[in-house]
């Protein structure tokens, strides 16, 4: 470890995300001279390497944040909502990466590429949005500064990394005994909490989360009201389809939107996506040229192709998008507002 930098610590630490937190730390040469490794009591014990050096996995405690500079939380809202406060009051800023706080009008909820002076209105902490909100605002924020944006309907496609290490497994099994003619016993999704539970592999499940009362599913509902706060435009009009397919990684979205400007065509829509930070554009039909999730796994941006008017809206355009939940919709996320803090002189 460095003599110098951030004693940065990690909670949640044996989890997907967490494990990727700490690969783009490494990956980054994010400056740590010290790292602390957190998660629950039944994990604490394992051993983690990052770097050449091995770090033994703590149970996380109030005391854990003691001098810890950066704090990445990702191990469920209700560890966040204990541990997030503990760590403020010990001097840490706190990069949680759940729905913990994320609606909370005194936390800044940040996407780096689009909101990132937000930062410096925060009390300690701060929100990492969901997942596919985030790769969503991504591609739409260089679209709202150029031609301003009126209304947005999302359709997503979401690999089951977002639902857990478990959800990968099941997808996994599911497949194995469906190829060999087994039956079959679904326990985790749609929802692991809720009343059933139905088959992912070869199917399409429409429920992400659990159903609120205007039959909306909380995920659908976070798009909403995250990417209305990250962009500052309350008025926005936005609706969200979620959907669950069985795809391990990589979160692809249908995306319509209508600006505010006339006499804009796809090449000034492709021109801005191609020229804006953390985007990659993707878009040549001629050659079937398109983003996939199987591909942008394991990187770091934003895909956009499929860019096309819409047939009957003036305004209206189309757009396919697609990223690694687990990197831009998580850990890396997470490590850039970390990056985009020391940037900013926000953190000493």
């Amino acid at each position: 470890m460095a003599t110098t930098g951030f004693h940065v610590a990690v909670v949640g630490a044996t989890g997907a995300v967490g494990q990727q937190m700490l690969l783009t730390l490494e990956k980054r040469n994010f400056p740590i001279r010290k790292l602390t490794l957190l998660s629950s009591s039944r994990s604490a014990g394992t051993v983690l390497k990052y770097k050449d050096e091995d770090i033994v996995v703590q149970e996380a405690k109030p005391d854990s944040f003691q001098d810890v500079d950066i704090a990445l939380l990702s191990a469920g809202g209700n560890i966040s909502k204990l541990f997030a406060p503990e760590a403020v009051k010990r001097g840490a800023i706190v990069i949680d990466n759940t729905s913990a706080y994320r609606m909370d009008p005194e936390v800044p909820l940040v996407v780096p590429e689009v909101n990132e002076e937000d930062l410096k209105l925060h009390n300690g902490i701060i929100a990492n949005p969901n997942c596919s909100t985030i790769q969503m605002v991504v591609a739409l924020e260089p679209i709202r500064k150029a031609y301003g944006l009126e209304k947005v309907i999302v359709s997503t496609y979401q690999a089951v990394s977002g639902a857990g290490a478990a959800a990968i497994d099941e997808l996994k099994n599911q497949t194995r005994a469906i190829i060999e003619g087994e039956t079959i016993e679904p326990k985790i999704l749609p929802v692991k909490g809720d009343k059933n539970h139905y088959q992912i592999a070869f199917n399409a499940v429409p429920q992400i989360d659990k159903f609120e009362e205007n039959g909306y599913t909380f995920e659908e509902m976070k798009m909403i009201n995250e990417t209305k706060k990250i962009m500052h435009m309350p008025q926005l009009k936005v609706a969200a389809t979620c959907v669950r397919l069985p795809v391990e990684t990589g979160h692809s979205e249908s995306v319509y939107f209508e600006i505010n400007r006339e006499g804009i065509d796809v090449e000034n829509i492709r021109t801005l996506l191609g020229d804006a930070d953390g985007i990659i554009l993707q878009d040549n039909p001629n050659e079937q040229l398109y983003p996939m999730p199987a591909y942008a796994v394991g990187k770091k941006d934003v895909f956009v192709g499929r860019i096309r008017k819409d047939l009957d809206e003036e305004n209206g355009f189309h757009m396919w998008v697609v990223s690694d939940n687990l990197l831009k919709g998580a850990a890396w996320n997470s490590v850039q507002i970390a990056e985009s803090l020391v940037k900013l002189g926000l953190v000493k």
